[in-house]
């Protein structure tokens, strides 16, 4: 059973950035893919980011350049770094990580892009 505490939300002004933290315990398997989806009121969650245990990533179209996820492997923790951030931004962003076991989702933490 993999447990997920994720950090670092927050309200920020359209510009501004925020990291937001995950971290993964209690697995016994290895951590695979781990990344990170946003769904906003009225929206589908959707992937953001996400990366492999090789180093792999992939982005969503409307975060390329802006944000960069990165993990440590060592400490089972993926990051994501926002930058730039817009409104269109605002939404729960939730840690999803992959083991052999399937899929774990964290419990979100609401990104507020407001002026």
């Amino acid at each position: 059973q993999v447990q997920l505490v994720e950090s670092g939300g927050g309200v920020v002004q359209p510009g501004g950035s925020l990291r937001l933290s995950c971290a993964a315990s209690g697995s016994r398997f290895s951590i695979n893919r781990m990344g990170w989806y946003r769904q906003a009121p009225g929206n589908q969650r959707e992937l953001v980011a996400d990366i492999t245990s090789g180093g792999a990533i992939n982005y969503v179209d409307s975060v390329k350049g802006r944000f960069t996820i990165s993990r440590d492997n060592a400490e089972k923790k993926v990051y994501l770094q926002m930058n730039s951030l817009k409104f269109e931004d605002t939404a729960v962003y939730y840690c999803n990580v992959w083991t052999s076991r399937g899929p774990t989702w964290g419990q979100g933490t609401q990104v507020t892009v407001s002026s």
